[in-house]
């Protein structure tokens, strides 16, 4: 039987510490990078065939990200393309509503009666109302925004390239924090702090938003690639090159289990209701749900999916999971 591996100490990353090697280096490095060269993990290049259970939504387009806003009903799809398609979340066989974005959508945030889409390419965050996205309103920023999140009246936006998350509030940015990461792709709360995960630096680090600052961090496994927070405060993370379920707790960000889970990780959703954690095995075409309230992560499902399973969310009020294809094979629809 699989076993928590309980992580107590290992590497932690200090904003202030000093750099290793070259003295000259122009970003910080730690102890356990092993290359000069730092590349974020990537999902793996799934089997070609897949017999997925449930229902099987057909849709022509490469899905990059996925997210359930249930007060609405509403499913959300970014996709390769500048459009953004929105399904009904009870009946996701309806014909979709197409969105026109500036550009395509690269990552995904739901709020109670909104979606907030991360445009890459165009530098902007997109604000899109639900039920209705009749007047969608952009936001510029300084960088290319990874995963947006949101905290009582601001909102926190991560810049990958500029490697800093930006404070916005009231449309303007409040403040800039930078510190000790290479890229800042994906910010995540937890009632009164902030994280930030890095996917080059493989690390999770706290933020502090009073003083505005990187805190001290830890590194993620191997590869870390996506996160999600559960009821405990904790912070989720696949560790996609490493094959493991990792959990955090913060301030100060510790890791506290790391559950193996073979077949490339990559997607991770939460079911707050049913502490259930969905996590998509890429190398598999495999979605499995982690019962995540006791002391370690327990498996209660596992489902054959559709091919190349890069992106999950699951409806709280239903508990109905969707994944979606990243390469056109569509949405997947399955009730536990």
């Amino acid at each position: 039987m699989r076993r928590l591996i309980a992580a107590v100490s290992g590497m932690t990353l200090l904003a202030g510490s000093s750099l290793t090697g070259c003295s000259q280096a122009a970003e910080p490095r730690d102890e356990l990078q092993a290359t000069d060269t730092v590349t974020a993990a990537l999902p793996a290049t799934s089997p070609a065939t897949s017999t997925p259970v449930g229902t099987v939504v057909p849709l022509p387009h490469k899905i990059t990200s996925t997210v359930a806003v249930p007060r609405t009903r509403t499913l959300a799809l970014a996709t390769t393309d500048p459009a953004l398609l929105l399904l009904n979340l009870d009946d996701p066989t309806a014909p979709a509503r197409t969105v026109t974005l500036p550009g395509p959508a690269t990552a995904l945030t739901a709020t109670a009666d909104s979606l907030l889409a991360s445009i890459g390419t165009g530098k902007q965050v997109v604000t899109v109302p639900l039920p209705a996205p009749t007047a969608l309103s952009a936001r510029p920023v300084q960088g290319s925004p990874g995963t947006v999140a949101v905290t009582g009246d601001r909102t926190l936006v991560p810049l990958t390239d500029t490697k800093a998350i930006d404070v916005l509030r009231g449309g303007t940015v409040e403040k800039r924090i930078t510190g000790s990461v290479f890229s800042a792709d994906q910010v995540l709360t937890t009632g009164q702090h902030a994280v930030v995960l890095d996917r080059l630096r493989t690390a999770l680090f706290d933020i502090d938003l009073t003083d505005g600052t990187v805190g001290a961090g830890q590194r993620a496994g191997a590869g870390a690639t996506n996160a999600t927070t559960d009821r405990y405060g904790r912070v989720l993370v696949t560790d996609t090159r490493g094959g493991a379920l990792l959990a955090f707790t913060t301030n100060p960000v510790m890791l506290r289990q790391r559950y193996p889970v073979p077949g490339a990780p990559y997607g991770i959703a939460y079911d707050p209701k049913r502490d259930l954690a969905w996590v998509t095995l890429t190398e598999r075409n495999e979605v499995v749900g982690y019962h995540v309230a006791g002391g370690e992560p327990r498996e209660t499902h596992r489902f054959a999916t559709v091919a190349q399973p890069n992106s999950v969310t699951v409806d709280p009020d239903s508990g109905r999971v969707y994944v979606a294809s990243a390469t056109g094979g569509g949405v997947q629809v399955m009730q536990p």
